[in-house]
């Protein structure tokens, strides 16, 4: 059936208008956010946890040295798919140190001596907005026993209320990214990879957002 031109015509003010009020709506049900890419746990993660475990890697208790390397000051939050906050997520963190060792034993790269002053590994939870906080220090790269290197990376879980995701945080403008093998195997890598604000700086500071699919 064709309408008549005088009634089509005054319909397209009203559905223009329709339209046009709820941009909000239209944008929110197609929000751009991208999960954040799965990596392997990797041979390294720590059989005997530190008795201290908190957010500052650099400085364990007891100890009046902090641990040796550039500091990070990490920042992020993780959300879901919709951009809703992930509340009280549990986070694990491990890593090398500034020389790429870790504190495992089978950690075949004994050339380079053990940071006595370094934590290694951390538990934390989101706080109500999603948001954590770490203070650690730039993991060193290291060859692994195929012979390739790894580039500066460090391991995360993270633990939601549906969702477990094991993953690894890059720097951007490494050199070894291009060459890292896991970071190049995955589909999305710029997931992977922190803002920075200065990398030059004594202390780095850095920004990274966890995306999981439900939360």
């Amino acid at each position: 059936m064709t309408l008549p031109r005088r009634r089509f015509v005054a319909m397209v003010p009203l559905v223009a208008g329709t339209l046009m009020s709820r941009p909000s709506a239209i944008v929110a049900a197609e929000p751009d956010l991208r999960e954040t890419a799965d990596l392997i746990t990797g041979p390294f993660y720590p059989l005997d946890k530190p008795r201290d475990v908190d957010a500052d890697l650099t400085l364990i208790r007891g100890h009046r040295k902090r641990a040796s390397g550039q500091v990070v000051q990490l920042t992020g939050r993780v959300m879901t798919l919709q951009g809703e906050p992930v509340r009280h997520a549990a986070i694990e963190v491990w890593q090398a140190d500034a020389r790429g060792r870790y504190s495992h034993p089978s950690d075949p790269n004994t050339g380079a001596p053990l940071d006595p002053n370094f934590q290694g590994y951390a538990r934390l939870r989101t706080d109500g907005d999603g948001r954590y906080r770490l203070t650690t220090i730039k993991p060193g790269a290291y060859p692994t026993a195929r012979g390739d290197m790894r580039a500066p990376h460090i391991h995360f879980q993270i633990d939601g209320a549906f969702d477990r995701k094991v993953t690894q945080l890059f720097f951007p403008d490494e050199p070894l990214n291009d060459q890292d093998r896991h970071l190049n195997s995955v589909r999305r890598p710029e997931t992977l990879i922190a803002r920075v604000d200065d990398p030059s700086g004594s202390v780095l500071t850095a920004n990274w957002d966890i995306v999981l699919h439900s939360g």
